[in-house]
């Protein structure tokens, strides 16, 4: 097994590392603000009949298709022509698409046309979007010091709750400032334009960022790969399967422990849906909390012994927490509780899982190989998942049968995690000194 190098030749300003951090917050202001607008989005774009609310979830399935091959595409730039290019090219195309969507026209101006041009612009979201992720944590990686490279990283985790927090904030602030009739007239544009200049601004400042050391690298030495997703099927098939499995448990972790429970408390009859989308906040902030700790941890100890345990914990916690919150023997504050170790769960495996699959490649192929391992798994065990949980607990009628999906898949992958080489350049690097025998001098 090769140690990972802690030579760098050179360092990224902490302006550009910031502005890669923080740039995740505009992909999932984007992501919970159109679910949360759902209803209102149904009605304008729609018709507001019965099928409507149907329609505009099934169009953010059907853009959610698009993210693997948005991956796929910014990748191969990232590879070939430099990281800086790919986030640049990315955001341009996100500030396109949500300015569009808060300049549509509605159902009653254009007709089904308008629903249909509100799907276009959700597949160009998604598509540019597939880049951002994996294009963020590459960056932040190649930028950070060796020892910080778990904590610097991890908070591209961090900033996508963020994100989330911020979409809540504005969509609330905006439906409770104006009547329903003015809210499907011209309000719902309001988050829309606040998300363009948000992203716009993002992008402005992503024109100063340096380009990341690693790719000048490559430049420098000319072993920048024709193909990258072909050199890395070629060269790193089990760097392939180990991001697979990483980024498989930190999907199903995130997206049944934390995006799937207001809708389970709700359906469920547990809470008010009010009361469970608030909860929603509390997750976001415990994960926000949990994760740079997490990040850090993986840099003092490893990436493979935090994972692990992450694997265990998902194997063991989520069946007694999905109990806890169906049982609500002790009310809200057990309900809470529940939800909130869920997340805290799904942010450690996401802040450990963002430096532990990007090294598993070098920097060669490196957007590509994430591209494929990530957002393959995050495509089977995301977006798929919060609908087969709740097919599961009404045709089961067993409430802990989300918890059981979790484990399940902890279970599957721990095999992988035990078995993997650890990546952390510091204890790599110390495991590596100790391996090898010191020659006397003497």
């Amino acid at each position: 097994m090769s140690v990972p190098s802690t030579h760098r030749t050179a360092e990224i300003p902490r302006a550009s590392m910031v502005v890669a951090a923080l740039s995740t917050v505009v992909e999932w202001y984007d992501f919970t603000l159109y679910l949360y607008f759902a209803t209102v989005l149904s009605r304008v774009f729609f018709g507001g009949d019965r099928h409507s609310l149907l329609a505009t979830l099934a169009g953010f399935a059907v853009s959610y298709a698009m993210r693997p091959l948005g991956a796929m595409a910014f990748g191969h730039i990232g590879d070939r022509l430099g990281r800086q290019r790919t986030l640049l090219l990315s955001m341009m195309l996100m500030t396109a698409a949500m300015l569009a969507t808060a300049l549509l026209p509605d159902y009653a101006a254009i007709g089904p046309a308008a629903g249909a041009l509100l799907l276009v612009l959700r597949c160009l979201m998604a598509f540019s979007v597939g880049g951002e992720y994996t294009g963020v944590v590459a960056y932040l990686l190649e930028g950070a010091r060796a020892e910080r490279r778990g904590l610097i990283t991890s908070l591209a985790a961090a900033a996508s709750e963020v994100g989330a927090l911020l979409a809540v904030a504005v969509a609330a602030l905006t439906v409770g400032m104006m009547s329903e009739a003015q809210l499907a007239a011209w309000g719902w544009r309001i988050p829309f334009f606040v998300g363009a200049a948000l992203a716009g601004s993002v992008w402005i400042a992503r024109s100063t960022m340096q380009e990341s050391p690693e790719f000048l690298r490559q430049l420098e030495q000319h072993t920048v790969p024709d193909s990258p997703l072909r050199h890395t099927l070629a060269h790193h098939r089990p760097a392939l399967l180990r991001t697979f499995a990483i980024s498989a448990l930190g999907s199903i972790t995130y997206y049944v422990g934390i995006t799937y429970v207001p809708a389970f408390l709700s359906s469920s009859g547990i809470l008010a849906e009010g009361r469970s989308l608030g909860l929603s906040t509390l997750a976001a902030v415990a994960v926000i909390v949990v994760t740079p700790f997490a990040g850090a941890l993986s840099d003092r100890v490893g990436r493979k012994p935090v994972l692990v345990a992450l694997g265990v914990a998902a194997m063991l916690l989520p069946l007694s927490m999905f109990g806890l919150m169906a049982n609500g023997g002790g009310g809200t504050w057990s309900i809470a509780g529940g939800a909130i170790v869920l997340a805290c769960l799904a942010g450690g495996v996401s802040a450990v899982g963002a430096p532990a699959t990007a090294e598993q490649f070098p920097g060669e192929g490196r957007l590509s190989g994430l591209a494929l391992g990530v957002t393959v798994a995050t495509a089977l065990f995301g977006g798929l998942t919060p609908f087969l949980a709740e097919l599961l607990v009404q045709r089961t009628g067993w409430s802990a049968v989300p918890g059981a999906m979790i484990a399940a898949v902890a279970l599957a992958v721990l095999p992988v995690l035990l078995t993997m080489p650890e990546t952390c350049p510091a204890v790599a690097g110390h495991r590596f000194r100790r391996a090898v025998p010191q020659r006397d001098h003497g």
